[in-house]
């Protein structure tokens, strides 16, 4: 057992081989190692071992993993697109051992109820997935104990630090917006408020991401002898024996860790399971001949199973980060380790409890009232009408985040920080394919973002970006607005942008009134700077197969046996949330299945 960058020689067969070991990998072969500890489960990542690894462990330099240059990320290239002003995004996921759940932002956020119902397939509702929320969770917070859990590997709690008056300023300036402070906004119900977010950080400050919750403490006892994970490789393909069973998988070192890699190949006696990500997995099941067989024949596959939906309909919250100007001090932002005038091994000798801090205290879930869905156009009200006004669903959620990377040779006074504003269900769809056997070959990755046919993403985002800066704008920190961080409007118009001196406050109690001008000028800003959200979802659903599905109700890939589907690409309709902790719940829940189905039990 043990953690390896070569597989042992003598390792040539195992009972399970999980492909990728993210946010959901980790907890199945945790679950399964504690099930069983005579299973013999064998992790490939392709990313480097995260334990105890400084920049993962601690939530106050986050932003590091995601930064270009990183190796804890793996960046996907997407293609130019007329809708984002000719940009080609690049959308970063995890690319360490606990996936996701190594580098994103750390915020507690759950999916409404009605969005696990929207997924129609029995076994998934959200009566029938609250055990596992509880079950994964050790709650901290102020929330209902019908709706958490208190004794799950995964802490959620404030991580020991909040900047004193930051989150609190938000919250009292949303409130005379007309959004009510709730106290549990992640009880699946509660919705169109704001208040102070939890994080999945422990109470002593340290990052809870799936591989230290879930593998690392199986690893360090000495009694998993059968649990083995294997790093800085990546799973080229799937082998199939005749009867199109899923027998083993043929791997390479990592290009990126070993530069001469040679291929190789793992047999498994029971299942293979596919936990790369909404980007990696459907490449590898397209590599593997699974998918469109037109997609497989170009790109010079042999075809093993004809299931068109591989690859189809990603999606993916996208949003913007409008920056601001505040009165805040130094110490009440992280600018300080964000623009590295403090180095991390400082911080934490000097006890600088900013390194508990992902920095986000306090967050929304907001809709439109009638009057405003009204003012949007007759085709966003009747979209709103269908899928928005019946349900206790966010049109979008806000994130109030303390740093904003700002050159202070240009910008000397004040601390600014940023609102992110981003989507909760994307009408947008996009795609992603293999565009040749190697997995040298780029893929062909469409984001797909604002290109729905009646323009409601983007309709959506201009009002998101009116309703945050009406609230910043009746904080008592507010002193203006950073005009590189939001859209170019004329100087002479109502919506400007300020600088204020740091001694100088307002009390705005008026909203800014927009020109059709002002309109325009937002919408070229969010074609110019619109990005992702790092929630990708969608490329291998849990649909029947005629609906453009992939994996059935126990994640069974369809045309082939002995291979399933666990993590966030199965999801087939998006959530109004955060993703992570949608992440969690699939690899709690496939967990499960898998053990049901060896004869196990865990809940």
């Amino acid at each position: 057992m043990g953690i390896y960058n070569e597989l042992p020689t003598d390792l040539n067969e195992v009972d399970i081989i999980i492909a990728g070991g993210g946010t959901a990998g980790c907890i199945v072969a945790g679950r399964l190692a504690r099930a069983d500890p005579s299973l013999s489960i064998l992790v490939i990542e392709r990313g480097q071992n995260n334990f105890n690894n400084p920049n993962i462990v601690y939530p106050g330099v986050f932003f590091r993993n995601i930064s270009p240059g990183s190796t804890s990320a793996i960046f996907w290239q997407g293609e130019k697109s007329e809708t984002l002003a000719g940009r080609s995004l690049i959308v970063p996921s995890g690319g360490i051992l606990g996936g996701g759940s190594s580098i994103n932002f750390m915020m507690y956020t759950r999916a409404q109820g009605c969005d696990f119902d929207s997924w129609n397939t029995p076994g998934w509702t959200a009566k029938e997935l609250l055990p596992y929320l509880k079950k994964l969770e050790t709650y901290h917070g102020d929330g209902h104990p019908d709706t958490h859990g208190f004794e799950g590997p995964v802490h959620i709690s404030d991580g020991g630090y909040r900047s004193e008056k930051f989150g609190d300023d938000f919250i009292a300036a949303a409130t005379k917006v007309g959004y009510p402070d709730i106290v549990d906004l992640q009880d699946l119900e509660s919705n169109n408020g704001v208040g102070h977010w939890l994080r999945y950080v422990s109470p002593e400050g340290k990052r809870q991401d799936t591989a230290h919750t879930y593998l690392h403490p199986l690893l360090n006892d000495g009694k998993y002898q059968n649990l083995h994970v294997l790093v800085e490789t990546q799973v080229v393909r799937v082998l199939f024996d005749e009867q199109k069973k899923a027998n083993g998988v043929e791997f390479s070192q990592t290009p990126m860790f070993h530069p001469k890699a040679t291929t190789k190949v793992i047999k498994a006696r029971k299942v293979v399971i596919l936990s790369a990500g909404a980007c990696g997995t459907p490449l590898l099941l397209e590599r593997s001949g699974v998918g469109n067989p037109e997609i497989l024949q170009q790109a010079s596959v042999p075809v093993v199973a004809n299931v068109p939906g591989v690859g189809h309909d990603y999606q993916d919250h996208n949003g913007v980060f409008s920056v601001y100007k505040t009165s805040l001090s130094l110490h009440e932002t992280n600018n300080a380790l964000l623009g590295e005038l403090q180095t991390l091994e400082d911080a934490i000798k000097e006890g600088n409890p900013n390194v508990k801090w992902n920095t986000i205290d306090a967050a929304a879930k907001i809709r439109p009232n009638e009057s405003e869905v009204a003012a949007l156009g007759p085709e966003f009200q009747a979209a709103w009408e269908k899928d928005f006004k019946g349900e206790s669903k966010p049109l979008g959620l806000l994130a109030l985040i303390g740093q904003s990377l700002v050159d202070r040779a240009v910008h000397p006074d004040g601390e600014f920080i940023s609102v992110a504003s981003y989507s909760a269900y994307p009408y947008s769809r996009g795609s992603i394919h293999i565009k040749g056997p190697s997995m040298l070959d780029p893929p062909r990755f469409n984001t797909g973002y604002i290109s729905d046919e009646n323009d409601f993403d983007l309709k959506a985002h201009i009002w998101q970006y009116k309703k945050q800066r009406e609230i910043i704008r009746r904080t008592k920190m507010y002193r203006g607005e950073l005009a590189s961080g939001h859209p170019k409007f004329s100087p002479d118009s109502n919506a400007a942008c300020l600088d204020l001196d740091i001694d100088e406050s307002m009390n705005i109690t008026e909203d800014i009134v927009y020109s059709a001008e002002d309109d325009k000028a937002i919408e070229q800003y969010l074609r110019e700077n619109l990005t992702t959200t790092w929630h990708s979802l969608g490329t291998a659903k849990m649909a029947p197969r005629e609906e453009m599905g992939v994996v059935d109700r126990s994640l069974n890939v369809y045309g082939v046996q002995g291979l399933k589907v666990i993590d966030l690409s199965i999801v087939p309709e998006n959530v109004g949330a955060n993703t992570n902790n949608t992440a969690l719940v699939v690899g709690e829940k496939g967990a499960d299945i898998i053990a049901k189905e060896l004869g196990l039990s865990m809940l």
